[in-house]
Formats: structure tokens, sequence, C-alpha cells
């Protein structure tokens, strides 16, 4: 490698000491970026993450123009689903949209187990082509249980998640044999990712915040659980992510997770105060990435200090980016991050602290 490899990320994921705070964005790679754009005139979603030369490409972009300390694997959460077979496109501007969605256990077992090498050889190659191509950590991920099966049952996204509440409550077997079938799907394709070259994984329950805590407790929880104790033993670096889920904080902090990902409901005190003595990751709301710079530079600095300069902290967004934004506005977000918590850390570090 020409540069030497960039592991801070790596290292406030470990609660390490570091010299600044890292930061990467989630959907980092998507249609703000004009290369995306050209990409995406010529391939499909899908066909993108199919070919390894053209995917590890999209998934440098940000790395290269933004300077951000980690990439994150371009790909989608339903793709290991759909290699084994379930219908399901990505249609733009909705999501996922399932074909025929679950009503039973039943439904898929059709599907059979994953096999990574088989199923989504093209993700393994890319990971293993980014690994040797990056010098900054390499995150792969997946959709975790809850948020998978919100789609198979909704048929798509859902507003309310009332068909998978009903189905969570009304057939508990069924349940049970879904949440199975999803957590040992998506051990097995993380382990892969992480054989491949990936040294974190980020898991996106992105709509587990439609639950509450009893719920979430009783249902999903000991899913996690088993997940992130298979993780644990891989040695990467494991995240956990889940938006409007601040209420459920006090269980995630009982998960063998090394980072929980929060978003900017919840502020870096609150969530410390619910006992979440991991490693930190978020908060800014995407939506301030359309505010005036002084707007944007001032939330983002009041993030950092909240942090204190202390380890174990990752600036990321609350959620992902949205196509209006614009990629100097990353840029300089980025450069901004670096500079202030760079001086921040400094100067926690001569009074004392």
């Amino acid at each position: 490698m020409d540069k030497l490899f960039n592991d801070i990320f790596l290292k406030a994921c470990r609660h390490e000491d570091v010299p600044y705070t890292p930061v990467w964005y989630m959907r980092q790679a998507g249609r703000y970026q004009e290369e995306y754009r050209a990409v995406r005139e010529k391939y499909s979603f899908f066909d993108i993450s199919r070919n390894p030369d053209v995917c590890a490409k999209v998934t440098r972009l940000p790395v290269d123009k933004l300077g951000v300390d980690a990439a994150i694997l371009f790909a989608d959460i339903m793709t290991p689903l759909k290699a084994r077979g379930l219908g399901v496109e990505i249609v733009e501007g909705v999501g996922p949209v399932i074909e025929h969605p679950v009503k039973s256990g039943k439904d898929l077992a059709r599907l059979g187990e994953l096999d990574p090498r088989s199923d989504v050889p093209y993700v393994l190659d890319t990971v293993n082509l980014l690994h040797q191509q990056l010098q900054v950590p390499l995150i792969g991920f997946a959709g975790a249980p809850f948020t998978l099966a919100s789609y198979l049952v909704e048929g798509g996204p859902s507003k309310n998640y009332h068909r998978t509440k009903a189905f969570m409550y009304t057939q508990p077997g069924d349940w049970n044999v879904l949440m199975d079938y999803l957590s040992g799907l998506t051990v097995t394709y993380l382990k892969a990712q992480i054989e491949a070259g990936a040294q974190a994984v980020q898991v996106f329950d992105s709509w587990v915040g439609a639950l509450g805590e009893e719920d979430y407790r009783t249902y999903i929880a000991p899913t996690m659980v088993k997940i992130f104790t298979e993780l644990k033993n891989t040695g990467a670096v494991s995240i956990y992510f889940g938006a409007g889920a601040g209420h459920l904080l006090k269980e995630w902090a009982k998960l063998p997770a090394d980072v929980l990902s929060i978003d900017w409901r919840t502020s870096l005190a609150d969530a410390r105060r619910q006992g979440a003595d991991k490693a930190l990751q978020g908060n800014l709301d995407p939506s301030l990435l359309l505010a005036p710079w002084s707007v944007l530079k001032e939330r983002a600095k009041k993030i950092l200090d909240e942090s204190d300069g202390k380890n174990g902290f990752i600036f990321n967004l609350g959620h992902g980016v949205f196509p209006e934004v614009r990629e100097q506005t990353l840029k300089a977000l980025t450069d901004f991050v670096h500079d202030y918590s760079q001086n921040l850390k400094k100067l926690v570090q001569k009074n004392g602290k």
C-alpha cells in the first residue's frame, strides 16, 4: 500500500486512544455523487453489487472524495435473501418491494440456508478487492432480523408496521421460525464478509424503533444477543444501528455489540445516562446537511463538545445521506470534524481530563 493504513476508526470503536474523532456517513455512497449517478445510468442497483470492480469503485468514492475514516460496502440489506431466490426489487424512491410477502414460517423453507461462496460470491470478491485497495477499514453490513422481517411481512416499507407486529403477536411460533432463519442468515453473511476482509460490520435495525421496550425484550433481544455473541468470536468490530430507538438503549446496553449507533433524537449524554457505556456512533440529523454552513458547523461542534474529546466516539449521521445533499458539504463537514476534534482532544489532554 502506498499510504499508511488509517485504523483510527477501529481504535475508536475499541475505546483506544485516537488523535481525532473518526467520521464516516451512512449511505455515503449514493445519488448525491455525480460519479455514482453516472454508474447508475449503466447499471441497476443490484447489478452494481454483482460486479466487484464497479461495486468496489462505488464503495471507494466517498473515501477518495470526502476523506472519511472508513468505507462501507455498497450493497442492500436484501442482497442475501434475493440471492436465495426471494422475489424483491429496489424501487427508486420507495425501497425494497417483495413479490410474495411472508404469511407463515413455512414461506421461508423454500429459500433454504445461505451459502455465501455459491450464493453471493460477488459480495465476497468485492470485499476481498477492497481489502487490498483501501487504506481505511471496510465495514461490512447486514440487515437485522426485525427490519428484514418488516419488509418480508409488509411486502415493502411501512409507516406503522401493523402487519409485522400482528404477525409477531398472533403467530409467535412462526415469528420464532422467522427470527431463527434470519439470525442464521445474518451471522453466516457477516462472518463471510469478515473472512473476506471486512474489519468491522454494522447490523442495520433501521425500523426497530417502532417497538416498545417490552416487545423488544421479549421478541427481539434474544435474537440480537445470539447474533452479536457469534460476531464477538470473529474479532471484528460489531456495530448496532437503529433509528428512533433511544427508548431501547437500556436493552441495547446489555448486548455484546462493540458500538451502539444512535440518531439525533437521543443525545450522547442521554445515551450514557441509560447505561450505554460502549463506544457510541452518531448522531447528526441528516436534514442539517441542507442547513446554512454556520448552522451545520455549530450543531456538529455541539455533538463533538458533548463527546468531551473522550475516546470511544465515532461521528456519523443519525440516518443516511440523501440525494439532495451536496458533496462539498460533506467534505467540509468531514474536515471540520477532524480539525475541531483534534484541537478538542489536545485541550482535554492539556487540562488533564
